[in-house]
């Protein structure tokens, strides 16, 4: 760690992390386990990332702080390379499984799209239709 290094640090495992800075080396304001600071990617954009193998830093973190951002702007599907994680919108989203968004997603080459299930389902229905 160097000052000025943005950090994660663990405040409260019902808080989850707090954003952080390092403002000095030897300082008495918060005291932490180094096991327990992480590196906060400063680059990340500000809509976080629709696949998180994208992410500088893939630590428990950035995951849950890249999903909760995601999450807050109506984005419940995200990538994890290969792997659709989805997380339960608690209201109706139906605009997101209309007929309209099923034709997009029909056919078009994995990751061309956002994140979405019609996307992962596709993949091996395209694959099973063309046959071996």
């Amino acid at each position: 760690m160097i000052v000025g290094s943005h950090v994660w640090v663990e405040e409260d495992s019902d808080v989850a992390w707090i954003a952080g800075e390092v403002e000095q080396l030897t300082g008495e304001e918060i005291t932490a386990k180094l096991s327990k600071i992480y590196p906060k990617d400063v680059e990340a954009p500000a809509g976080g990332v629709d696949d998180m193998t994208k992410l500088s830093y893939l630590h428990e973190p950035g995951v849950l702080q890249n999903l909760k951002i995601r999450y807050e702007l109506n984005e419940i599907y995200t990538y994890t390379g290969n792997i659709l994680i989805a997380i339960n919108p608690f209201q109706r989203l139906p605009h997101i499984y209309d007929a309209h968004m099923m034709q997009q997603y029909k056919g078009a080459p994995f990751r061309e799209l956002n994140p979405h299930v019609f996307a992962v389902a596709d993949a091996p229905f395209t694959c099973i239709l063309s046959g071996p």
